[in-house]
């Protein structure tokens, strides 16, 4: 396994104030999530010496919002880092960026809005590859792209069941991750289509695997999450190991890192197929199942992932990224 039992087991961390966390707490000291947990005197050092890194780095602290993860990565919320230093650095770099959404039957009816808005919100200033992948290739629409971005159409059998849809994306990506995107771009971020951009998505959200907190239970315990609870299923999480939520409408990372991910939920979805098992949420549970052992090295706050059906909750300080309204039942197997 990528992480020891002790790793995953030791914290559980939901939705706290970072300023709250001022000292070591004794094993059955505090309950996060509702889960007993604690930071050991190491981990509290090593969190006061990155605080001061990130001050003298130009980057920023929030005492609203948990910033940071047991293993240290970053959870990106607005207000914690120095937009301009981290896009300085992508651009010299000279990062091309791929972008890949599936339109697939009547979803194509979602790239126009989605394409407009990432043009206008998403790695503004760096190279983009949108590559599209959909059963209609002629109804996917015109849009007017800036210098150094491109569309690039992927035909793709559509299939009856949109479940079957879903769990597919992980088999394709894992294919053209090894055939195609390690040869065009630096990066993949994987996203919905039904979505659009609504504020700037840039180089802060990049890394080598990064997943995205689910709007519906960055505040919930751990008891809450609709992990795939059935022993029998490649995607079982038992009811006392799990960090976050993770939504699967967005992630991604290195084309390295996104190929090993694809291709392990890809295996293990084939798995339960033959074993006559869906996971509950297709493969969104694969992808938790994933991100419980191979932890990710960035996470994205639901700013990145939002509702406006669920309200605007005061620490949102951003809606980047927004479900479109719309009806499932008009839309799906269609």
């Amino acid at each position: 396994m990528a992480v020891t039992n002790n790793l995953r087991n030791s914290f559980f961390l939901t939705l706290i104030p970072v300023g709250a966390i001022g000292c070591a707490m004794d094993k059955n000291q505090g309950k996060t999530g509702g889960i007993k947990g604690y930071f050991t005197k190491h981990h509290v050092y090593v969190m006061g010496c990155l605080t001061l890194l990130c001050f003298s780095c130009g980057y920023f602290w929030r005492s609203d919002v948990l910033m940071m993860t047991p293993w240290f990565a970053p959870i990106v919320w607005e207000g914690t880092y120095n937009f301009e230093i981290l896009n300085e650095q992508f651009r010299q770099r000279n990062v091309t960026v791929g972008l890949t959404v599936f339109a697939i039957k009547k979803y194509v009816v979602f790239l126009k809005t989605f394409l407009e808005t990432a043009e206008m919100y998403f790695m503004v200033g760096h190279r983009v590859n949108y590559y599209i992948f959909t059963d209609r290739p002629e109804e996917v629409p015109q849009v007017a792209l800036k210098e150094g971005r491109n569309v690039v159409v992927l035909q793709v059998p559509n299939s009856p069941r949109w479940q079957e849809i879903s769990m597919r994306r992980m088999e394709v990506l894992s294919y053209f991750s090894q055939q195609r995107f390690i040869n065009e771009v630096s990066y993949l971020v994987c996203v919905d289509v039904d979505m659009k951009f609504n504020d700037q998505v840039g180089v802060e959200i990049l890394s080598d695997l990064f997943g995205t907190l689910h709007p519906g239970f960055y505040t919930a315990e751990r008891q809450s999450f609709t992990y795939e609870r059935r022993p029998a299923s490649q995607a079982y999480v038992p009811s006392d190991e799990g960090d976050f939520y993770y939504m699967g409408s967005i992630f991604g990372g290195t084309v390295m890192e996104v190929y090993k991910l694809t291709k392990k939920c890809h295996e293990a979805i084939m798995v339960d197929k033959a074993n006559g098992i869906e996971a509950i949420w297709q493969e969104e549970s694969h992808l938790n199942k994933y991100f419980l052992y191979h932890k990710p090295s960035k996470i994205l706050s639901p700013e990145y992932m939002w509702d406006d059906n669920l309200g605007r909750p005061e620490i949102l300080k951003k809606r980047r990224f927004l479900a479109v309204r719309k009806n499932h039942a008009a839309i799906r197997n269609k």
